[in-house]
């Protein structure tokens, strides 16, 4: 990766191992259960060909976001990483896999407890905080720029695909996870490999519908436009869409006033 001289030291694996605890960015460390723990980037684990990056940055992502997140979220995030990883391969798609690395693992980060007063689209969220992440790290501006722009997109269908590879990637890792898109071009043996690793409970789906609500129910005009406004439709029968050609037929230029 294209990065300056990392500056930043934490405190190395074996005392995060042997105190069982995680320091996320902005707060004071917390003690956490050891298996909570030992999951924190399942760094070097591979998974039908693919490995999570074995660096500082990746396993200082993992660590920065894996309680924020909590274990939904971020068993979510580390298949997207996958499911990226493998559609990369088989399409034969040239990466950074520490870059692809934060962008999955950060996808999602808009939706955690630190926005509940935010009004930016949750995508924005948690673009800006992989941005401030990258540059606390000493990432090109590139580099950050791009994991911007994949994040801030992946829910806007259409356009990630025809951007660089990241950004199509984690918009199609995702989609995969979250309703199946794409699921017969993974074969069964790598489908069953990832949720093995990476277990998908019974109910996430309504689960994760509830997580997307709960952070969302503040600022439901960030939803419009997006597949998120179905999701608030199903939660909330008092939501409605914003109807565009309404818009349009009741503007001061359509209506003269």
């Amino acid at each position: 990766m294209k990065v300056g001289t990392i500056i930043i030291t934490v405190c190395c694996a074996l005392a995060v191992m042997v105190a069982g605890t995680v320091s996320a960015a902005g707060s004071q460390n917390e003690t956490l259960k050891p298996a909570f723990d030992q999951t924190i980037s399942n760094a070097g684990d591979e998974i039908s060909g693919i490995r999570i990056p074995d660096s500082k940055l990746a396993r200082d992502a993992a660590q920065f976001i894996r309680q924020p997140e909590g274990e939904l979220l971020f068993q979510h995030s580390t298949r997207v990483y996958y499911w990226a990883a493998l559609a990369a391969k088989r399409r034969g798609l040239t990466y950074d896999p520490e870059l692809l690395y934060v962008a999955a693992m950060f996808h999602d980060f808009g939706l955690t407890a630190a926005y509940g007063g935010s009004h930016l689209r949750y995508e924005v969220d948690g673009a800006n905080a992989a941005r401030d992440f990258l540059r606390s790290h000493g990432a090109s501006e590139a580099d950050s720029e791009a994991v911007w722009l994949a994040i801030a997109l992946h829910t806007t269908n259409g356009i990630s695909p025809h951007l660089f590879p990241i950004a199509a990637l984690v918009a199609e890792g995702a989609n995969m996870d979250l309703v199946g898109a794409g699921y017969d071009d993974f074969t069964a043996a790598q489908r069953n490999a990832v949720e093995a690793a990476h277990p998908r409970p019974p109910q996430f789906a309504d689960d994760f519908m509830q997580a997307l609500y709960d952070s969302l129910k503040h600022r439901p005009e960030t939803t419009q436009g997006t597949g998120l406004a179905d999701v608030m439709a199903y939660k909330d029968p008092a939501f409605v869409r914003r109807d565009f050609s309404k818009l349009m037929r009741n503007s001061h230029w359509a209506t003269g006033k």
